[in-house]
């Protein structure tokens, strides 16, 4: 039956949600999701062979420094596509060129071409393909057709047996770690960064930024045993680490304009010399496009001040690391005088860790969660984060209402802060009009 309205697309790239299944940190069973994209990928053609892309893993920060390599292609003149997930509220985001999400008109043509492809698909030997695979096959047949210059591709989980593995990159980047999504890349740091490692290729440059010890220690080790040279973005210079050349330098300084918080310099100065290694794959982006760039990236949802009183705070931060390195960037940027903290996150996260960093410092707390069907619970994140806080405490099930009690709670000069989750960040961008239209 063809697709003849943009809710139908949608209806049914999201038939292929499967609640009941399940990652798994085992390689064979992690194996298995690669092995069914990369057969629905030669179904379709393999689009993604004809396009020159760079891929983005990580735990923190890859989606801004998607958006900021994005921004400095652009500036260059370049015709940029961009994949990148979740969205915050129109499946649309996800499938971007030139930063203008794809056109329903578009998606449904895209969703028609595909359909065809998936009912003939081999289930018996690959499994059901999910709504991820789908899109992704969408997304790379649209920059396909649309012929984009460069693609920059944002890794779904994880990075050895995510969509975006089936890319050979002309620049490997992986951005800072932290324990997240444990149950699926494994428990330790290490397992975690043998997982983003995997999007590492022979004799393609690869990039990073400093981490701990023992991710370092993966990443570099990945680096060798394929045969990559593997550059580091330290803090005054690209420095070479394995077999790589000579020092480049930064053409600006790494902080944007618009991406606001400390911690975003880190992912500019890996943006930079993403930009920089590119020149060497034939991608000419020069000092003064990397520093345009660097100045109108743009990435909704990551540490966004709306102006107004109270102002309000939106960021997606999911983990213990994020969450402390947001208070740091609210302290550092944020002049209040107290804190309304509403916070919903997903079932999988670590609410005791984003509890802990949070908590402490929030005059008033507002319990919420996004309509995601892995949202947590209510009561759980109540339970998590009462041991953090002597604030008063209250739920509000909806987004939407749990801002209206942020503002009814503030004084002008009070700081409302909404976090712990990408999705309840879309929420609270649509409740204050800024949603980007379905």
């Amino acid at each position: 039956m063809p697709i003849t309205t943009y809710q139908t697309a949608l209806d049914y790239i999201y038939s292929f949600i499967d609640p009941t299944r399940q990652g798994s940190p085992d390689p064979a069973i992690a194996a298995r999701a690669l092995t069914r994209i990369t057969a629905l990928l030669e179904d379709a053609g393999n689009p993604h062979h004809h396009l020159r892309a760079v891929v983005v893993a990580g735990t923190k920060g890859k989606g801004s420094t998607c958006a900021m390599i994005e921004a400095m292609a652009r500036a260059a003149g370049l015709k940029v596509g961009l994949w990148t997930s979740p969205h915050l509220s129109s499946y649309r985001e996800r499938i971007q060129i030139d930063r203008e999400p794809i056109s329903q008109q578009t998606l449904m043509k895209l969703v028609n071409a595909v359909q065809p492809l998936v009912e003939e698909f081999d289930v018996a030997t690959y499994g059901r393909p999910s709504t991820f695979d789908i899109g992704f096959v969408i997304a790379m047949r649209h920059f396909v057709a649309k012929q984009v210059d460069l693609a920059v591709v944002e890794v779904g989980l994880g990075g050895r047996y995510d969509a975006a593995a089936t890319i050979t990159p002309l620049v490997a980047v992986i951005s800072s770690i932290s324990y997240d999504h444990m149950a699926i890349l494994g428990p330790t740091l290490r397992d975690i960064a043998y997982n983003k490692a995997g999007i590492i290729r022979a004799g393609q440059p690869a990039i990073t930024v400093p981490q701990r010890a023992e991710a370092a220690q993966v990443i570099a080790a990945e680096a060798q045993a394929v045969g990559a040279p593997l550059w580091l973005a330290a803090e005054t210079a690209v420095e070479p680490w394995i077999g790589a050349g000579l020092p480049l330098t930064y053409p600006a300084p790494p902080q944007p304009t618009k991406l606001r918080g400390a911690f975003q310099r880190e992912n500019a100065r890996l943006a930079m010399g993403t930009a920089l290694l590119l020149r060497g794959q034939g991608i000419a982006i020069s000092d003064e496009a990397i520093r345009r760039g660097l100045a109108e990236a743009w990435w909704p949802g990551r540490f966004e001040l709306i102006d107004g009183s109270p102002r309000i705070l939106i960021d997606g931060a999911h983990n213990g690391d994020s969450a402390e390195k947001l208070w740091q960037a609210i302290t550092q940027a944020i002049p209040h005088r107290r804190m309304i903290l509403v916070l919903g996150t997903s079932r999988d996260k670590d609410i005791a860790a984003i509890a802990a960093a949070l908590a402490p410092h929030a005059a008033q707390i507002i319990i919420t969660r996004s309509s995601h069907p892995k949202a947590m619970d209510l009561d759980r994140i109540a339970a998590e984060v009462e041991p953090w806080t002597t604030a008063p405490v209250q739920i509000a099930p909806v987004v939407a209402n749990a801002v209206d009690v942020a503002r009814a709670l503030a004084g002008p000069d009070d700081l409302i802060c909404i976090t712990g989750s990408l999705f309840v960040a879309g929420a609270a961008r649509e409740a204050l009009g800024l949603a980007v239209a379905d």
